[in-house]
């Protein structure tokens, strides 16, 4: 009897020590699923059993226990009964992970939004786009091409190809439409990147000024300048592994403020000189836009007013964390006609029917490689300089989001490519069928 509880007793200790020490794992894995599971249920308007059975289908995440409560617009989700995390859904704000009770009931400003144009054809408006049928284009090519990344093994969800302003090829996985939003994940850098470079356009800002960091201003971290965070070469240090705990996980999952975690980093390198890729920089460069404007309010319009529902990206939804600052590391959800817009507008070089919300300068910057990143960055726009994809020209540059969410621009061509899914695929070879079909 006294080994038995013995026995018993040092289970228990284990048991305990095993919980103490997988507590925070615990807390990101619970905090991912309830996260995951209200944004996709309120903002992509899928189903709990659809999101269970794909986007949250993978492990550990599949662990978690998950459940929703349309009445309250929220998720939680439980690991092994040990832990439980919630996540809400507030109106134009989308869906966050609660940290207290109070943060259920408080009350959120949120964006001013403009009226969407459902009248004008695709690209300038929502309405269906008048045919037209290009000679030089190899249309069962296209077809064939797009038809190639939808099987078991690259599991995608949605694949939309512009050219000369034309959707030449379009398809979409069962359980989706072109009206279903998808999460574009770290392709949100880019759509930070660019309200960047319209303020720069409307001289209310120079990327070349020093970051205005109160916290840096008596340490060598004052002479950072946004240009060297847009091209994440502040020499700041910075974990982004999605695989343990880590900087990224924790900013995401633990964090009011997801603007802090970058700012509070002491120097792993030298600026302009140490590129390392940093979803903390994406979040504190949306801490200095923020910074920008007078009011809360002022902050969450712009994105929509001078850049998102301007291009009738009118399905956008940037989420925002719980300080009220866009999340422009990973969470702007849209369809994917949308994303395609916000591809378009690169390629017109920032001339949007007539309206010049910047230039091709700024373009030029945003596709300028960054020091030490041996060709493959520019300002949160990934690039082709090295050749890294053989077959596609080098002057393509593209969005980029976790699990291969994509925003192809291919100046030469004039062809915008996207496409979404739920993991990688030949990118090379989609890519040159693609270009060889369009001749």
């Amino acid at each position: 009897m006294k080994f038995l509880k013995r026995t018993l007793l040092l289970l228990s200790v284990i048991l305990i020590i095993a919980v103490i020490y997988n507590y925070p794992k615990l807390n990101i894995l619970a905090g991912y699923s309830a996260k995951n599971t209200a944004s996709s249920v309120y903002l992509g308007e899928r189903t709990l059993e659809f999101t269970d059975t794909t986007d949250n289908n993978f492990s550990p995440v599949n662990l978690a226990t998950d459940k929703v409560d349309p009445s309250l617009k929220s998720a939680s989700s439980s690991a092994f009964g040990l832990l439980t995390r919630k996540a809400i859904y507030r109106e134009g704000l989308g869906a966050v992970l609660t940290l207290n009770r109070e943060d259920e009931t408080a009350t959120y400003l949120k964006p001013v939004r403009l009226k969407p144009d459902n009248t004008t054809a695709f690209p300038y408006g929502n309405a269906e786009q008048k045919d037209t049928v290009f000679e030089n284009v190899n249309y069962d090519k296209v077809t064939n091409a797009v038809n190639n990344i939808f099987g078991k093994n690259d599991n995608s969800r949605a694949v939309v190809v512009v050219y000369k302003d034309q959707i030449i090829a379009e398809k979409y996985a069962n359980g989706f439409t072109k009206d279903s939003r998808i999460l574009g994940w770290s392709m949100t850098k880019s759509i930070m990147s660019t309200v960047y470079g319209i303020l720069q356009h409307q001289n209310k800002i120079d990327i070349q000024d020093k970051a205005p960091i109160d916290s840096w201003q008596k340490d060598a971290r004052k002479d950072i300048t946004i240009h060297n965070l847009l091209q994440m070469n502040s020499g700041l240090e910075w974990d982004e592994n999605y695989d343990e705990i880590s900087d990224a996980t924790k900013m995401l999952f633990l964090e009011r403020d997801m603007t802090k975690m970058q700012e509070e980093k002491p120097f792993a390198g030298k600026p302009n000189a140490t590129w390392n890729y940093s979803s903390g920089t994406s979040n504190l460069l949306s801490k200095i836009l923020r910074k920008q404007f007078n009011t809360h309010q002022e902050y969450l319009d712009f994105w929509y007013t001078n850049f998102i529902d301007k291009i009738g990206m009118n399905s956008m939804i940037v989420e925002t964390d719980l300080a009220g600052n866009y999340v422009a590391s990973s969470y702007a959800w849209a369809t994917a006609r949308d994303w395609a817009k916000f591809g378009l507008l690169y390629l017109k070089n920032g001339n949007w029917n007539g309206e010049e919300l910047f230039t091709k300068d700024w373009v030029d910057y945003a596709t300028t490689p960054t020091p030490t990143s041996n060709g493959i960055y520019g300002a949160q726009f990934w690039l082709n300089t090295n050749g890294g994809y053989k077959d596609v020209p080098k002057n393509m540059y593209y969005a980029d989001g976790y699990q291969g969410q994509r925003v192809y621009i291919l100046p030469d061509e004039e062809l915008v490519v996207v496409r979404f899914g739920l993991s990688g695929f030949q990118e090379n070879k989609f890519l040159s069928e693609i270009i060889s079909a369009v001749k």
